[in-house]
């Protein structure tokens, strides 16, 4: 008893080292405080709605208004915390197999036998047994220790995957926040277009009448008319279609109406390629997730080697017997007994044709295989940094460009009316004018919201966590 007693510490030492070992890597994240890149943005219990829908917001709703609204809320968030939640009572569930197991049997046994002498033969009311035994692994191949080693690096990964859908999911928030605002300043140009060319349209048909300006003209402007409403109604159907999206993605009902606020308004973005890339290796739970699957297949081949040990359990039991169901004597023949036992079992498959061989080595290459992976995945996280960070710089320079055009095309706007109301340019000046001074505006509103999904998109890529785009945030 005491070498069972001075190996199970041993195990308990080993298994308390693994615990260790299986624990998150800390790092810190986007606002400065100390966190492990596994760790979820929101650490409460989503809970099921079974059908019931969500109040509307009645307030004005911000992009940080509607990233909090869909992490909280989101069914498919919902799902992967259930994962999560899962995988770490498995961890609990694994760390279970290294305490000692309680078992109690009952049976209950009828036989008839003609045998000589009377005395030999079984009890008339039957044979009951009772028995309770407590087992206690010590040595299992460090099979319970690579087990429970592989249930914490999956709670961990797992933890992980809720936070990359966490990003995941602010980022498509942000994406169709801005898409929305983009639909609304698009909405605005159009009408601001179409009241231009109903006033040119006036404008026209007034000189028509006077004799001043052909009918052509005023069939022109017509025609622009009717092309304009025609392009309003696109510029609606649109932001009607990123409302209802915006919604879903929020919890809320489609035909929510929920009043969305914001501006397109770029913040600076200062960071190199380098300081990108260290954020992202640090941060990015696709790679601590790579890194875990490693860890855990070496955990998995760990497991199948246990085979090539012997397996050892000390136990201890007590059974009773009697020919009664209460285990006492009755009738003739009657018998009533106790027996205590301690001991320990050990077993050990010494040859199996080399099924523990080969599955030790297709093990090794399952583990290869995630290396390779893992590290095929870092370097699409550098493509995936410096692709996006381009994006910024470009919709960034697209912005300067924009501005100037709307300065410009505006004036041709106001150069092009005046001089059609003197009588010196044409109909066809002005509505060339306005539909270039709508197009301009629209490229202004295009890069700008362009530059801002590029931001959430950057953020997300280094694995950071910002719901609001619109904050100057000041780390480097």
């Amino acid at each position: 008893m005491k070498v069972s007693v001075t190996v199970t510490r041993c195990v308990l030492a080993a298994w308390l080292a693994g615990i260790s070992v299986a624990g998150p890597t800390p790092c810190y994240s986007a606002d400065g405080g100390l966190r492990g890149p596994s760790d979820p943005v929101m650490s409460q219990v989503r809970s099921l709605r079974n059908g019931k829908s969500l109040p509307v917001p009645s307030g004005s709703v911000r992009m940080a208004d509607a990233v909090e609204q869909a992490l909280r809320h989101n069914p498919g968030l919902g799902a992967a915390e259930a994962q999560e939640r899962s995988s770490e009572a498995g961890r609990k569930s694994a760390r279970g197999a290294f305490g000692p197991r309680l078992g109690m049997s009952y049976t209950a046994i009828k036989q008839e036998r003609d045998t000589s002498p009377a005395s030999t033969r079984p009890p008339e009311l039957g044979t009951y047994n009772w028995g309770v035994e407590i087992s206690q692994p010590v040595f299992q191949g460090f099979r319970l220790l690579a087990a429970y080693q592989k249930a914490a690096l999956q709670a961990d990964s797992d933890r992980a995957a809720l936070r990359r859908e966490e990003l995941a999911m602010t980022e498509q928030v942000q994406t169709y926040f801005l898409n929305f605002l983009r639909s609304e300043e698009n909405v605005r140009s159009e009408r601001d277009a179409l009241a231009r060319l109903r006033d040119q349209l006036r404008i026209t048909t007034a000189f028509y009448e006077v004799g001043l300006r052909p009918r052509l003209d005023v069939l022109q402007a017509e025609v622009d008319v009717s092309q304009a409403e025609n392009l309003l109604i696109q510029a609606e159907n649109a932001r009607d279609t990123h409302l209802a999206m915006l919604n879903t993605l929020l919890g809320l009902p489609a035909t929510a109406s929920v009043r969305y606020v914001g501006k397109l308004e770029p913040v600076p973005f200062r960071r190199s390629l380098e300081e990108c890339l260290e954020s992202a290796y640090r941060q990015r739970p696709d790679l601590y997730m790579a890194a875990r699957a490693v860890e855990i297949a070496g955990k998995s081949q760990r497991e199948v080697q246990s085979e090539y040990y012997p397996q050892v359990e000390a136990y201890y039991n007590i059974s009773q017997t009697g020919n009664t169901p209460d285990l006492q004597r009755a009738g003739d023949r009657s018998s009533r007994g106790t027996t205590w036992e301690v001991g320990a079992r050990a077993t050990w498959n010494v040859f199996q044709w080399g099924t523990t061989h080969y599955a030790d080595k297709q093990a090794g290459w399952l583990v290869t295989k995630m290396r390779y992976e893992e590290e095929n995945l870092r370097l699409n996280v550098g493509y995936d940094v410096k692709s996006k960070l381009l994006a910024v710089h470009e919709a960034e320079k697209r912005i300067g460009v924009a501005h100037k055009g709307v300065e410009q095309a505006t004036e041709a706007y106001n150069v092009a009316l005046a001089r059609y109301q003197e009588h010196v340019g044409t109909n066809f000046d002005v509505l060339d004018a306005s539909a270039n001074l709508t197009t301009a505006q629209a490229a202004l509103t295009g890069a700008k919201a362009d530059y801002l999904t590029a931001l959430a998109q950057i953020y997300v890529a280094m694995g950071e966590f910002h719901p609001d785009l619109m904050q100057n945030h000041a780390r480097k």
